[in-house]
């Protein structure tokens, strides 16, 4: 049967991987959020790797009567840390080369292995596909099941290794109410930016799949499992807004560490607040 006026458009099945000539009939701008991704995710790399290797800034101790740390070098461990930024008992001695490096390993494989990263690198980088209704960029496709993709299933456990890290950084925002030199107590806006941060990194975790799934997988009947249900309930809206929440605290975790940085160099003073 043939409707006047309709226009036919043909479609082949089971082509080869990779797509016709023609990548896509859609008209629509849908290569603007993988490019997005792709800037936001390419400049955090940049800025991120630029701060762990310069090494300095990231500390703003009594001098400025403060107590404020960059979170890309919480906890700082090793004996080359600027005095007062231990914060733990633990101090390595053998290890030279900016502290960053032990610490970022844990919270960053928590994000390269997330669901929605997964998502987001896959179709920014790799076009593998840039978007629904676009044909792959690649020949070939083996999933997840080949060195280094099959490392995407440890999701769960640096899931673990990201809530330490989320204690951590929750510490030094209790921590940055300490004004030494100004009353002993109070809030200032590094204070606020760094409970803002924790909350943000919290948040994000929460919202994971992984942590929903901890709370409500392999659970045949809630009715049996009441205090699972009511945590299920609690992270579920949440997971809705795990995108957004990713996204947020990607972006204001360097926002953390550009701030202390600015106020330990002297670009500015922290306000104190009250």
């Amino acid at each position: 049967m043939s409707v006047e006026g309709a226009t036919i458009t043909r479609v082949q099945l089971g082509g080869t991987r990779g797509g016709p000539a023609v990548r896509t009939l859609r008209r629509d701008r849908w290569w603007v959020q993988p490019s997005i991704s792709a800037f936001v995710l390419s400049a955090f790399v940049v800025y991120t790797t630029w701060a762990v290797f310069v090494n300095k800034d990231y500390y703003v101790g009594a001098s400025h009567h403060r107590d404020l740390i960059s979170p890309f070098f919480s906890p700082c461990v090793t004996r080359s840390c600027v005095a007062g930024a231990h914060g733990t008992f633990l101090v390595i001695n053998w290890w030279h080369v900016t502290p960053a490096l032990l610490i970022l390993g844990g919270p960053l494989a928590f994000r390269l292995t997330c669901y929605y990263y997964r998502r987001a690198y896959y179709r920014s980088f790799w076009q593998s596909p840039p978007a629904c209704g676009v044909a792959d960029a690649h020949g070939r496709y083996s999933g997840e099941t080949r060195f280094p993709l099959i490392l995407q299933n440890l999701h769960r456990y640096f899931f673990f290794i990201g809530l330490g890290f989320n204690v951590i950084l929750t510490i030094d925002a209790v921590v940055a109410f300490r004004l030494p030199g100004e009353g002993g107590i109070g809030v200032s806006l590094g204070t606020l930016v760094l409970v803002v941060n924790a909350v943000l990194l919290w948040a994000y975790s929460m919202s994971c799949h992984a942590a929903r799934h901890l709370c409500g997988g392999h659970v045949n009947a809630f009715s049996t499992h009441p205090i699972r249900h009511r945590l299920w309930k609690l992270l579920t809206p949440l997971n809705a807004r795990h995108m957004q929440l990713a996204w947020a605290s990607l972006i204001f975790v360097a926002l953390t560490d550009l701030y202390v940085r600015l106020v330990a160099s002297g670009v500015f003073s922290d306000p104190k607040i009250f």
